[in-house]
């Protein structure tokens, strides 16, 4: 890079919240539950395992998925269908543990797999054996291979857009500065969107010495507690917000219209996407935000994700009076 260049690093945290190692096979079930104040039960699907739905997550580390994506799901199912069984599995990021898994959730009777897979391409042939049983698959947050009956997630081009906006912003990078660009999972080809669509926008992970020891503009595409108090610190420009409810809300009534023989409603998904096996399948994209301090309150402090005492512990007290969060 030439002296004349200007350099603007704009990094992206696609960050990591660690806490706590997941399991490598847990399996656990929550089942019937009650049928007072809720809406009257779907009538039973024909066949196998009628309103059984597995939920298939790939980790545990990553605190979102535990926190909330496994108890919005299972709550949305429940208010949606109050007699369904929900069984649960994480693969601890295996992916060979989740194919195990797969095959257990099928013997066991599922109608349907809401499925986030660990490696959306060696998942394929699992998949492809649920589907000869005449299980449905709903793919959750990462667009899997094979026969998949629906899939919802992000606008990951739109998180990209958002990323590249907020590093050109911030220090003229559209003004000819240069960026650097890491990417996620090779394994999730959610990860490879982002920077298709944001070729400005800088992926590390922010907890890294050297990525934190960087003197640059910092951007990201998640929304995990540490990152939104940098962001009102003023240590990170900004971040994506994904709003976890409302794909966790799709999902669910995806799985329960097909787990009890209803036909998927085109306003879900009302778009298609190729998988990599190319198969073509109904999509749909819930909006992501980019989050900066002065919406922190009307994002994940009113969606339920975070509290206000949770994020303004006594380092960032005066970061938060500022941004009108105390």
């Amino acid at each position: 890079m030439s002296i004349g260049l200007r350099r603007v690093l704009a990094v992206t945290a696609a960050i990591s919240l660690g806490l706590g190692a997941a399991s490598c096979d847990s399996a656990s079930q929550s089942s019937s539950g009650g049928s007072g104040g809720g809406p009257a039960p779907l009538p039973a699907a024909a066949g196998r395992g009628a309103g059984r739905i597995a939920l298939l997550l790939p980790e545990a580390r990553t605190t979102r998925y535990e926190q909330f994506d496994r108890p919005l799901i299972e709550k949305k199912i429940k208010e949606l269908a109050p007699d369904a069984q929900i069984d649960y599995y994480n693969a601890g990021q295996d992916a060979a543990v989740q194919q195990t898994q797969i095959d257990a959730a099928v013997k066991k009777g599922a109608k349907v797999l809401i499925l986030d897979a660990v490696d959306a391409e060696s998942i394929q042939a699992s998949i492809q054996k649920a589907h000869d049983a005449g299980v449905r698959v709903v793919a959750y947050d990462r667009l899997a291979q094979g026969p998949v009956d629906a899939y919802v997630s992000f606008d990951n081009r739109k998180v990209g857009e958002l990323r590249g906006q907020a590093a050109a912003a911030v220090d003229g990078t559209a003004d000819g500065g240069e960026t650097i660009t890491t990417n996620g999972s090779p394994a999730d080809p959610s990860a490879a969107d982002p920077s298709t669509a944001a070729p400005s926008a800088v992926g590390s992970n922010a907890s890294d010495p050297e990525a934190s020891g960087l003197s640059v503009p910092l951007t990201g595409q998640d929304f995990q507690l540490d990152g939104v108090q940098r962001i009102l610190a003023g240590a990170q420009a900004m971040s994506v917000y994904k709003p976890l409810k409302s794909e966790a809300d799709v999902a669910a009534q995806l799985a329960v219209d097909l787990a009890y023989g209803q036909e998927i409603g085109g306003a879900l998904v009302p778009t298609t996407v190729t998988s990599g096996s190319s198969d073509k399948v109904p999509t749909g994209l819930i909006a992501p935000v980019a989050l900066t301090k002065d919406n922190v309150k009307a994002t994940v402090v009113a969606d339920g994700l975070y509290t206000v005492a949770q994020i303004c512990t006594p380092d960032y007290v005066a970061a938060c009076s500022a941004a009108g969060l105390q």
